[in-house]
């Protein structure tokens, strides 16, 4: 039986700097096309000047994915897994090579992709449910199950314009998984939506496998892609580098690519141009800074329990009574253990402020249990992430008698101060 997806050889170039064109009319196009061989440089400057300003994104691309396949796509920020899903969803087309879809396709990459901003939420449903092949009739069956997967129920009839990011996704992933596809294909852009929703996704997506249909899952969180995927492959800069299990992917990534882009353990760090951060951030961090308890430097180990302090820098442009700063911790494989946020703060004052800031951060105990972490740092305005930098730096928490008592914890994430005693009455009555 032939692959539900077929890819071959496919390669994808951007051109840095070039506009896109798709503005332009029939006759801008052919001035261009027939000025183009006479534009007065050399063959070989020509070709210099293509490669500097080229960048490819995917290179000699070859995959199958089988019907019922659960597939995850792993990689660092770059490493062409959006450009991936965008060809297999027929979004861009490839530069090179072909790809074949035997199925019906849905396809959840960017937030509201397919919605109207001046159109209510109910009116969205059926537009987007339009755009992903639904009847009318089939919509109008599953509409009161769409609405209650996204949890909008009291927003039906709101201009989506006005909904919130978290809410765009909760809707545009509703209606997707309710087309019952035989292909779903889900980017990063769940992590916008909040815990529980993230759960029903997932829920969704098994329940998707569970039914033979194919699900193609794009995520940091490597937890949810070994619980999910049967399968995983590891794209480096544009290529195929690892395929196998999904539990063996994961692996080959921390080892491999993980350990080399992690950054190297400095108390200053600068955020300007981190690789971290995510394509759709506004940049405006600058700088983080990582002092012990005992506001020594931060050189990369502190022991379990032990303090640490953090100042981050960033420039904000607008004038803003709300903006706030966050550091949190996340395992190697991307499952969130604990978020310092100032919004956290209480009576903290709300000023007006613009220009170069910095937020302090003091945490005096970190109770993780020995092991290594990531660290990442953002910027929020009116609660909404405008940037943030994933793995900025790691942590290791070194193995120490936390409690005293001479026994090492190693059990869980994090350690709970807890106290004990023994009923000696009900012994008494035992006895």
């Amino acid at each position: 039986m032939a692959p539900i997806i077929e890819v071959r050889n496919i390669s994808k170039q951007y051109h840095l700097g070039e506009a896109s064109g798709m503005y332009g009319n029939l006759r801008e196009t052919l001035v261009h096309m027939l000025r183009k061989p006479w534009a007065g440089k050399p063959a070989a400057a020509a070709e210099s000047d293509e490669d500097k300003n080229s960048f490819w994104a995917l290179r000699d691309v070859s995959l199958d994915i089988e019907k019922g396949d659960t597939i995850g796509i792993i990689g660092s920020n770059g490493a062409g897994k959006s450009t991936l899903l965008k060809i297999l969803s027929r979004i861009v087309d490839p530069t090179a090579g072909y790809v074949k879809v035997r199925g019906r396709l849905a396809s959840l990459l960017e937030v509201g992709t397919g919605f109207h901003p001046e159109l209510t939420g109910r009116e969205n449903i059926y537009l987007n449910g339009s755009i992903l092949g639904m009847q009318k009739t089939e919509i109008d069956a599953k509409f009161e199950d769409i609405a209650n997967f996204a949890g909008i129920d009291g927003f039906l009839d709101t201009p989506v314009k006005r909904y919130s990011s978290g809410m765009y996704v909760r809707l545009a992933f509703a209606i997707a998984a309710h087309l019952e596809p035989d292909i779903l294909i889900v980017d990063e852009v769940l992590a916008v939506g909040d815990v529980a929703f993230q759960r029903k996704c997932l829920g969704k997506m098994a329940e998707a496998r569970a039914r033979a249909r194919t699900v193609i899952f794009v995520s940091h969180n490597l937890l949810a892609v070994e619980s999910l995927c049967n399968r995983a492959v590891v794209l480096q800069k544009g290529v195929i580098v690892f395929d196998g299990t999904a539990k063996d992917a994961s692996e080959y990534y921390l080892r491999n690519l993980a350990g080399e882009n992690a950054p190297v353990n400095s108390h200053l760090i600068d955020l300007s141009t981190a690789a971290g951060r995510a394509p759709a951030c506004q940049p405006m961090l600058k700088r983080l800074e990582l002092y012990t308890e005992d506001d020594q430097p931060f050189r990369g180990e502190i022991p379990v329990g032990g303090g640490l302090k953090a100042a981050i820098t960033f420039q904000l442009d607008e004038p803003s009574a709300d903006v706030d700063a966050w550091i949190a911790f996340d395992t190697v494989t991307g499952q969130r253990i604990c978020t310092a946020h100032s919004a956290y703060q209480p009576n903290r004052p709300h000023e007006e402020r613009v220009g170069e800031l910095t937020f302090r951060c003091d945490i005096p105990s970190l109770p993780l249990v020995p092991g290594e972490y990531k660290i990442l740092v953002g910027v929020d305005i009116e609660l909404k992430e405008i940037d943030w930098v994933e793995d900025v730096t790691r942590v290791t928490i070194v193995r120490s008698d936390y409690y005293g008592t001479g026994v090492v914890p190693v059990r869980g994430s994090f350690l709970l101060q807890n106290h004990w005693k023994l009923d000696r009455k009900a012994q008494e009555v035992n006895a």
